[in-house]
């Protein structure tokens, strides 16, 4: 429980504690502060606890040997949901659920009980999460289609901390290598049979296509005499990952396409975040150590500038307004909120208060600060008082000054986590560290109301326990300086509807209002709830609001040009419905401008992808420079996977100076739909051979096609991300990028002629055009790789299309391509500077001539004169 007079105040003004930091780190060879997240939906088990616990140590030596005796796991944080009760839990410092690594929930529809990993692409970048459920963990018959805990751990911590990718493909289950039919998969030396599922005969040859038959599955030797690879098959007697001398360059799986045809162990090697680090010699034990932590009641101070310099412009009332939306509407009830502000000291303006009714909440507003005056000591504000207390709760600090920051080492040793909102284009970046330190957001904000920047910043820092159904979710942020009208809509989708609330804010005068429901209410401005002070107008929906489109007007009744802003908020339409999300990041928080940064954006209810939905995404520099971005998913340029609810972009306009991210999804049209297409994951294992024998598991759970093809809806969301920074060297230019990797180049056959099919890439990056192509080919498709220059140059006239669009090349190679010839296939894209793409993925063509068919002794003479079948086939294998 938390006492309500004196030790408030410590812990309003003390992040004195102690405490860790957030994110994974390597120290020596051990990996130290993971966080496994347990979600509120699954039930209370100490046997779950025991568990994950004894995964790890599995894992650990896994993982120890997988690595030639360089890592292992040192220590874990296990965070278990505030609603368990039956345990002695230690109270969580800055743990939260929205930072963990592992994730353990309920299954989902699309994966069911399989393990997976969250990736957002880029070869060697770090994952999101991974997902294990509560039946994998505490169920070995289900476990035990996967492989032993601590090796599939193992498998999925590859894809998590090493960027790296599945080495199987169960759509692409077989390649021609030459003549030969080979199983997808590293390395080549895995050994099995080829088998028909049904009836365990041998599998048969498709004439067509020269490779095995739809109902052909290669079951492994469970015991193999090669060391690799657990990117492969997580559940064979293999320990290692592929090699460079051991790595299967032509299987047609995600590892070569993403990773241009590199092995596991070189891309973890040059590539990922632990590329180059030290080895040192491994101390005697590799056990992990754990701790079990507990999130308890929220507690968040809110810690505001009133210095002078908040006193220009509208900055104060834009504050009021923002948190007065923060304390009515985003603050879950049962939480404890706490004011204080700053100048050169800190005052408390309210005691911590427990949210229990709507006069909590107007006590709090109430207490808002409201003027202005005086010097600026951001540490003050942080560290201001004395005593203990604050541990796990949060810190959301709002400041416009450019005192300096000398509290880092504190906040380091705090239990506190502090969300830093910078003002205005002189606040000090350093504040950004005391976020970094201890796990909190960064977000810069701009001055004026149209902005709406402030209230974006609040409204984003809602619960993070796990349960979705206890989030606020905005659907709208608009703002505008304008005269006259001002029109809009909003869709309120099936899976929300509860709390819907509409914010107008106006800079001098109340503007006329109209809202329109899509069926039978009309509401105007009498019955909006009117705060003159705060110059705020809200109109709160009872009950569930219609399912369908909002249309909304603001009229400016004054003949000058005023800025208005408008906010839409609403809450699951109930806790049996996860309501659609959106998530968006940069692919790093701050850049020199060596490489273009990424936009992403994740559209998804309770893990299942949300497709075909209108992304755009709007980046505002500190220095008032805007650009918006279409976010694609469609697996070509900065999206790595189609169709996997993850709408991605480069931005390559990179100036120095201090960045927002603010990402609009829509679904007006009604395109969107659920996903089939799964995440990085472990092989779900068909079966083995075990003394010669084949044995067989059960098939692997289908997914209900029928759930996941349904209409999602009408729907909108506005999200926004951390803020970042761009830092380019003094007296640099900004820099220019060559065009972006082609990763979907494909082969078809188009009669006689080979047809090569790709996605346009753009002059810098996916952006603009290209100004040509350099396609080559040859019998080896290492030589492609190494040496792509010296292959066998394509001629073509064709001019490159806008990035994005789909681009198309046909030609023949008949004096080169002879029956069971296999060529290799890949392609640079150039620009007006004569900068060169990174080569595209590698596709394989091979050419087939099937045999005549064998007349039946009991078929009719055949009288027209064919004897066989001289037609050319081409079999093409898209790395995917």
């Amino acid at each position: 429980s938390i006492t309500m007079a004196s030790k408030a105040a410590a812990v309003l003004l003390l992040v004195y504690l102690s405490g860790s930091t957030f994110g994974i780190k390597l120290t020596g060879n051990g990996y130290t502060d993971i966080l496994i997240a347990i979600n509120p939906e699954v039930p209370e088990d100490p046997v779950l606890i025991t568990q994950i616990e004894e995964m790890f140590k599995e894992a650990s030596r896994h993982l120890l040997n997988a690595t030639k005796k360089h890592l292992y796991f040192k220590e874990v944080a296990i965070l278990v949901p505030p609603n368990w009760n039956k345990g002695n839990y230690s109270k969580a410092k800055t743990e939260v659920y929205d930072k963990a690594n592992i994730i353990i929930d309920e299954p989902n529809k699309l994966h069911g009980d399989q393990p997976y990993t969250l990736q957002y692409g880029e070869c060697g970048s770090e994952g999101r999460y991974i997902h294990l459920t509560p039946d994998f963990m505490l169920n070995d018959d289900v476990s035990k289609y996967y492989g032993p805990r601590g090796k599939v751990f193992v498998h999925e911590w590859a894809h998590l901390r090493w960027g790296v990718f599945d080495e199987y493909n169960e759509e692409k289950p077989f390649y021609l290598s030459g003549s030969i039919i080979e199983a997808t998969r590293c390395t080549i030396n895995i050994t099995g049979k080829y088998i028909h599922k049904r009836d365990q005969r041998d599998c048969t040859t498709d004439p067509v296509t020269g490779l095995y038959t739809e109902d052909c599955v290669f079951y492994p030797d469970k015991q193999q005499t090669t060391s690799a690879s657990i990117m492969y098959n997580q559940g064979l007697s293999v320990k290692e990952f592929c090699t460079k001398e051991t790595h299967n360059t032509e299987a047609p799986n995600i590892q070569n396409r993403l990773c241009g045809n590199r092995g596991v162990e070189e891309v973890i090697t040059s590539l990922s975040v632990d590329a180059g680090v030290a080895v040192v010699p491994t101390p005697p034990s590799i056990l992990p150590t754990f701790t079990v932590v507990q999130c308890r009641q929220r507690v968040v101070c809110l810690v505001l500038d009133v210095s002078g310099s908040m006193a220009a412009g509208s900055r104060m009332l834009n504050l009021r307004q923002a948190a007065t939306l923060f304390i009515q509407k985003i603050v879950e009830d049962q939480a404890y909120i706490g004011i204080v502000q700053f100048t050169a000291t800190a005052t408390i303006r309210e005691p911590l208060t427990l949210i229990d009714g709507e006069a909590s909440r107007d006590k709090l507003v109430g207490s808002l600060p409201l003027s202005a005056g005086g010097g600026t000591d951001i540490c003050a504000g942080v560290l201001g008082g004395d005593g203990d207390g604050a541990i796990g709760d949060a810190i959301i600090l709002l400041t416009d000054g450019e005192s300096s920051i000398n509290c880092q080492k504190r906040v380091n040793e705090s239990g506190a986590t502090v969300h830093t909102i910078t003002l205005g284009p002189k606040a000090n970046i350093d504040v950004k560290e005391l976020s970094d330190i201890s796990g909190g957001k960064y977000h810069n904000a701009a001055d004026g109301v149209d902005s709406n920047d402030l209230v974006d910043i609040f409204t984003s820092h809602t619960t993070s326990d796990g349960n979705l159904t206890k989030q606020t979710i905005q659907l709208e942020s608009t703002g505008l300086n304008m005269i006259g009208w001002f029109n809009g809509s909003v869709s309120i989708d099936r899976t929300i509807g509860n709390k819907t609330s509409f914010l107008v804010i106006y800079e001098r005068s109340p503007p006329d209002i109209l809202v329109l429901s899509p069926f039978t209410r009309t509401y105007d401005t009498s019955h909006f709830k009117h705060d003159a002070p705060a110059k705020t107008l809200t109109l709160d929906i009872e009950g569930t609001a219609e399912t369908g489109q909002w249309k909304y007007s603001l009229l400016n009744k004054e003949s000058t040009a005023q800025s208005m802003s408008m906010t839409v908020t609403s809450r699951a339409v109930s806790d049996a419905i996860p309501p659609v999300m959106v998530k968006t990041h940069m692919s790093q928080q701050s850049s020199n401008g060596s490489k273009p940064m990424l936009v992403y954006a994740e559209v998804n209810q309770k893990g299942v992808p949300v497709i075909l939905a209108d992304v755009m995404a709007t980046l505002k520099s500190d220095s008032g420079d805007q650009y918006q971005l279409q976010l694609l998913d469609n697996g070509a340029g900065a999206d790595a996977f189609r169709n996997d609810g993850i709408y991605s972009s480069y931005f390559t306009e990179l100036t120095t100076g201090k960045y927002s991210l603010k990402v609009k999804v829509h679904n007006n049209d009604g395109m969107a739909r659920f996903s089939l297409r799964r995440h990085s994951g472990a092989l779900y294992i068909p079966g083995y051979v075990v003394n010669g024998q084949v044995v067989m598991n059960p098939p692997k759970p289908p997914v209900s096609e029928d759930d996941l093809q349904a209409d999602v809806g009408s729907f909108t969301r506005t999200v926004i991300g951390e803020s970042f920074s761009v830092l380019l060297p003094p007296g640099v230019p900004p820099p220019n990028f060559p065009p972006n990797k082609i990763t979907d180049l494909n082969a078809e056959i188009e009669e006689d002629k080979v047809l090569l099919t790709w996605t346009a890439p753009g002059e810098d990056m996916d952006q603009g055009t290209a100004t040509a192509y350099e396609i080559r080919f040859s019998e080896d498709s290492d030589l492609l790789r190494s040496n792509f220059s010296t292959a066998h140059l394509v001629t073509y006239d064709l001019s490159p299309k806008k990035a994005g669009s789909p681009e198309k090349l046909s030609f023949t190679l008949f004096s080169i391509i002879k029956n069971g010839t296999t060529l290799f296939f890949a392609a640079k894209a150039e620009d007006k500077s004569f900068l060169k793409s990174e080569t595209s993925n590698i596709i394989q063509v091979t050419k087939i001539v099937p045999k005549a068919p064998v007349p039946s002794p009991t078929d009719a003479p055949d009288t027209s004169g064919i004897e066989g079948i001289n037609e050319l086939i081409y079999h093409s294998l898209f790395f995917k």
